[in-house]
């Protein structure tokens, strides 16, 4: 049985072009289209992954407007796609407007064929890298990663893989990201996956804190250094003594405290307020922030040689909105947390739930989720959360689908999810609810890459 050839989707309306292009590329089963309308009909039916475009069609070959228009249909239809686009109506422009669109590469006319078949060789390359990363994340669907996070967006997993990289480099690591994408999750998870797991990890929001308290809090003070101090108490920095401490909101420290902890990196012992004796403290830190920390050095509010001790390695973690799917992935996850622990009814999401899910934005990102799936949970009707509930618009209507099979798939996906969450993730109670046997049941979730 000879192998399936990856499909190439030509679209071009110069005949001989067409026929040129066709005999080119024996590697690939290749599909030619001369107009937008075939070439939509060609992507429904074949699914080519990569596509070559000319942006000159009819009705308007001397123009690129029915090009992009075609562009956009295909990426909004299948936007894995790789597009590679072709014009010879203001290359330069058309190549910068291409790209920004969405396209994957360009190229000008006249055609080298040598060169467009590198091009394409590459795409396929490309395509099927992401599509194994793609089944990576769906295999680690639903299970928690590095600190009890969940994702199976690859933009997520591949931050949670550079921290368990440098987890066990005792370096300073600094985490920046937006509020309430799980940079304390994340500080956690590295100090357990470090050297240093057995001791303590302390953290302290800094931004939390005032700032005539902050230094007492980080350093510690002497008995009788201020009003109140009527005993001597170690500050975060001590406590974090062979363990990892976590400075969270580290651009809200003040420029006069800022100086002291530089001293503390650079020298590794402290004094408390109000003391005279060094103490030694060996720590880790790890530090994060949701501010736009470059351009606090480059203004003078945050000390840049204080920035390259805190910042050995940097790791910038994804917003909610750019981790796709993630919204549904950690809904369901904090539907049955909070099921269990309200002693609630509710099972799971109805699907205008997960469309709307995946339609937000989610400004407040995944405290933002949190908190609407909480109370969605309290204020739920019925046993499956809804749009209303997360008091979010309804997810009907959205893209229309590539093909039948698509909107089969869709169906059947979304059938086994609520089946599973209404069974509780019990194979036999779901098999039952979706009306076949455990053997079909097994075949679909093993089909589908589905997580039981």
């Amino acid at each position: 049985m000879t192998d399936v050839k990856p499909k190439l989707l030509i679209v071009e309306d110069d005949e001989g072009l067409q026929r040129q292009l066709r005999w080119a590329y024996d590697d690939y089963e290749v599909i030619v289209a001369g107009d937008r309308a075939s070439a939509i009909d060609a992507l429904r039916l074949h699914e080519p992954d990569v596509v070559t475009l000319d942006l000159g069609l009819p009705p308007d070959p001397d123009g690129v407007e029915e090009g992009f228009a075609t562009l956009a249909e295909i990426l909004r239809l299948k936007p894995g796609t790789k597009v590679i686009v072709a014009s010879g109506h203001g290359a330069r422009e058309s190549a910068l407007r291409a790209v920004a669109s969405g396209a994957y590469d360009f190229y000008a006319k006249p055609v080298d064929i040598d060169q467009l078949g590198l091009i394409v060789s590459r795409a396929f390359h490309l395509h099927a890298i992401e599509a194994d990363n793609a089944r990576l994340a769906s295999a680690t669907d639903g299970e928690p990663l590095l600190g009890g996070l969940i994702s199976a967006a690859p933009e997520m997993l591949k931050t949670v893989r550079t921290v368990e990289r440098v987890a066990t480099a005792d370096v300073s690591v600094m985490l920046l990201g937006a509020s309430g994408t799980g940079k304390e999750l994340l500080a956690r998870g590295l100090h357990d996956a470090s050297g240093r797991r057995g001791g303590a990890f302390v953290a302290i929001n800094c931004a939390a804190i005032p700032e005539n308290l902050l230094e007492s809090e980080l350093f510690g003070h002497e008995k009788g250094a201020f009003t109140g101090a009527v005993k001597t108490t170690e500050g975060k920095i001590e406590l974090a003594h062979g363990g990892t401490l976590f400075l969270d909101e580290i651009g809200d420290v003040p420029l006069a405290l800022q100086v002291k902890l530089l001293r503390f990196l650079q020298e590794r012992t402290i004094e408390r307020v109000g003391g005279r004796k060094s103490i030694p403290v060996d720590t880790r830190i790890v530090c994060a922030t949701h501010r736009d920390i470059d351009a606090m050095v480059a203004d003078g509010s945050f000390r840049e040689d204080l920035y390259y001790r805190l910042a050995e390695i940097v790791v910038r973690i994804p917003s909610l909105a750019e981790r796709p799917g993630d919204a549904s992935l950690l809904a369901r996850a904090f539907v049955k947390r909070f099921a269990a622990s309200m002693k609630s009814e509710v099972t799971g999401l109805s699907p205008d739930a997960l469309t709307a899910l995946d339609a937000w934005n989610w400004p407040g990102n995944v405290r933002e989720l949190e908190n609407r799936v909480k109370r969605a949970v309290i204020m739920a009707d019925g046993k499956l959360v809804t749009a209303a509930d997360l008091d979010l618009a309804g997810g009907e209507g959205g893209d229309d689908p590539i093909n039948l099979r698509a909107v089969r798939e869709a169906a059947d996906r979304q059938a086994i999810v609520r089946a599973l969450a209404r069974s509780e993730g019990n194979i036999s109670g779901a098999a039952r609810l979706l009306g076949i046997s455990r053997p079909t049941l097994y075949d679909l979730l093993k089909s589908y890459e589905i997580a039981a």
